[in-house]
């Protein structure tokens, strides 16, 4: 089974596209662990409704607001799946991804796994694919993220149930603690889901993003400074590399 770890804040734009993603799988068993932060609209509403239609669908609580972070935490605590996978409530899934990454996962045998990825604004129109590599190790993670949350899948069997820290990048530093343990990976290159761009997203503000990437350099990594400015160049050169690509896409 895999359980499908998800966050919720103030979601009801977009969790019902991302739940309907979730039942139209052709892979079946599963459950969807989410967790509602203290939402103030209607998200608890929508994600009931759903419950009502599957009982897989699964739904907890906060008392208080805890962030995105400790959400994911708590829905991993709960998991009961041999695999754990990621979506948050704004994003989606292509109907055949976690069929193609499961028996991607077995037919190699790997412990963690991702893919490429499509990038969709508010509206869902599509504005450009991200596409990773087939292979990655923790040194080449270092220079940058190409793992998408949303496409991430790891195996409890393998390497344990893993917990995010809450710090800013907090995926990107899983995903470096797990190719610690694991050396190594593959991806698969074709896109089995949809990112999508919110206009005040965390993520589009690169001051803060370049401050958190050298902070896990420099305070997680503990690594040294001329090693980091090495990272850091080629986190710099991939940034403006991901984001002329992704302009080109869009104005064609």
């Amino acid at each position: 089974m895999v359980s499908i770890i998800t966050p919720a804040y103030n979601a009801s734009k977009f969790i019902a596209q991302m739940i309907e993603s979730v039942l139209a799988q052709t892979y079946t068993n599963w459950e969807m662990i989410i967790v509602d932060d203290m939402s103030k609209d209607n998200t608890v509403e929508i994600i009931e409704k759903y419950m009502k239609i599957n009982n897989n669908i699964k739904l907890v609580k906060l008392h208080k607001n805890c962030g995105h972070v400790f959400a994911r935490n708590r829905a991993t605590k709960k998991a009961k799946g041999e695999y754990i996978a990621f979506l948050d409530a704004d994003d989606t899934w292509l109907p055949n991804k976690l069929e193609v990454q499961l028996q991607f996962m077995i037919e190699h045998n790997l412990a963690f796994t991702y893919s490429s990825y499509n990038i969709i604004d508010e509206n869902s129109n599509y504005l450009s694919t991200f596409h990773t590599k087939s292979f990655i190790g923790y040194k080449e993670l270092l220079k940058t993220n190409i793992i998408g949350c949303l496409t991430a899948i790891y195996s409890v069997k393998k390497i344990g149930k893993m917990y995010m820290e809450n710090i800013g990048h907090e995926d990107y530093v899983l995903w470096l603690r797990i190719l610690k343990k694991i050396k190594c990976t593959m991806g698969i290159c074709q896109p089995l889901a949809n990112y999508r761009i919110l206009n005040k997203s965390v993520s589009s503000n690169k001051f803060k993003a370049a401050l958190w990437q050298w902070k896990i350099y420099r305070e997680i990594e503990n690594i040294g400074l001329f090693k980091s400015i090495y990272y850091f160049i080629f986190y710099v050169y991939y940034g403006i590399k991901k984001h002329n690509f992704g302009n080109k896409r869009i104005k064609e």
